[in-house]
């Protein structure tokens, strides 16, 4: 068995982390936490909704890459820099959910937390995914 680091050119360039982590004849894929941060590595402006597009986006195009797809997660992590704020936008964020992954959720939490790695990022979105078939 060996490990993969997978980081997709779509993605702004990683450092001192891989966006996916695939391990060869496995099924799991465990994905970086990922904020609202462009191709260019600057996080996008506008509400935690755009910020949540954008981190899900991400969080998706890693997964991708690691050969799997929305309905492949099983646990996702959104860690909240304000959640009266989240609360309130949560109609907002649960379309741009259904939009981008559909109607089923996997395993979630949500923490609030002081501050992220990028000041200016509302939300971070972590996950795990389970893909039908091992990759080699």
């Amino acid at each position: 068995m060996s490990t993969e680091r997978i980081n997709p050119p779509e993605l702004a360039a990683p450092s001192g982390f891989a966006h996916a982590v695939r391990t060869t004849g496995t099924t799991t894929v465990h994905l970086a936490g990922q904020t609202a941060m462009d191709e260019t590595g600057r996080i996008v402006e506008g509400d935690v909704v755009v910020q949540f597009e954008q981190a899900l986006g991400n969080l998706l195009a890693a997964l991708h890459a690691a050969g799997g797809l929305p309905d492949d997660l099983v646990s996702v992590t959104v860690y909240i820099v304000d959640m009266d704020d989240y609360q309130a936008h949560a109609a907002g964020i649960g379309a741009v959910w259904r939009r981008l992954v559909g109607a089923q959720y996997p395993a979630m939490a949500g923490i609030g937390v002081s501050r992220l790695w990028d000041r200016e990022a509302l939300v971070e979105v972590q996950g795990v995914a389970a893909l039908t078939a091992p990759v080699d």
